[in-house]
């Protein structure tokens, strides 16, 4: 597995790399937005650790621009840990993300996941072709790809791991933490507004009035699940 690792303070990549070589990954670095885009142009990487501020280019002007010929995973690093921040890395086209300082057990835990993740969505999309359909909502697992009323709707890798789930098992009532242990493939406590963002991504996309959602639905106390409008 190939991990680009790339962030301007020389010390957090050093300490980044290590560990991560000792787990068996392949490991480049880069220290500005715009090395990401070249390196990620030149070579297939299995997943990209991106920080957001950065020289040159930043981590979301870098990750929006991969992401118009990559569905390469991304991982944001960034100091802030602000809801409006988050939102702003997922609609890059980020897959997760993690607020500096981190212990880097919990790193190195996302990254297998994220892996883990990347591979089992390959495998299923290679062997399903199906479509899955709710309300007005269509979804084509073989290319990922999904339509809401008759239109193109595009979607961050992670916003179609969690539509498909969903829509998969309708009316089936999913709390935060089983869906980012489902999804995201671990459960820390604390991340699990990560769900709620996603979610809120969703309707905004997906729901003719995101305030009164008739596809995804909340079940106060309890979690979301998708009743799929008749």
């Amino acid at each position: 597995m190939k991990i680009l690792v790339v962030d301007d303070e020389q010390l957090l990549v050093k300490g980044i790399r290590f560990n991560l070589e000792n787990e068996g990954y392949t490991v480049t670095t880069a220290e500005n937005g715009q090395q990401a885009v070249d390196l990620a142009k030149g070579q297939n990487f299995d997943l990209i650790i991106l920080d957001v501020m950065m020289p040159v280019k930043s981590g979301i002007e870098a990750c929006t621009e991969i992401r118009t010929f990559s569905d390469v995973p991304v991982i944001m690093l960034t100091a802030r840990s602000e809801d409006s921040d988050k939102l702003a890395g997922f609609a890059c086209g980020a897959d997760d993300y993690v607020t500096k300082p981190f212990n880097i057990l919990e790193l190195k835990a996302r990254v297998k996941a994220l892996l883990k993740r990347s591979a089992r969505t390959a495998a299923s999309s290679a062997v399903e072709g199906t479509r899955l359909h709710g309300g007005d909502i269509v979804l084509d697992t073989l290319q990922r790809a999904a339509l809401c009323r008759g239109e193109t709707v595009v979607l961050t890798a992670k916003e179609y791991d969690l539509l498909e789930l969903l829509m998969r098992n309708p009316k089936r009532v999913y709390s935060r933490e089983s869906l980012m242990d489902l999804v995201w493939g671990y459960s820390f406590a604390g991340e699990y507004r990560t769900v709620d963002v996603h979610i809120r991504r969703l309707r905004e996309k997906l729901e003719r009035n995101p305030s009164e959602p008739v596809n995804i639905m909340t079940r106060w106390g309890v979690g979301y699940y998708f009743q799929g409008e008749d």
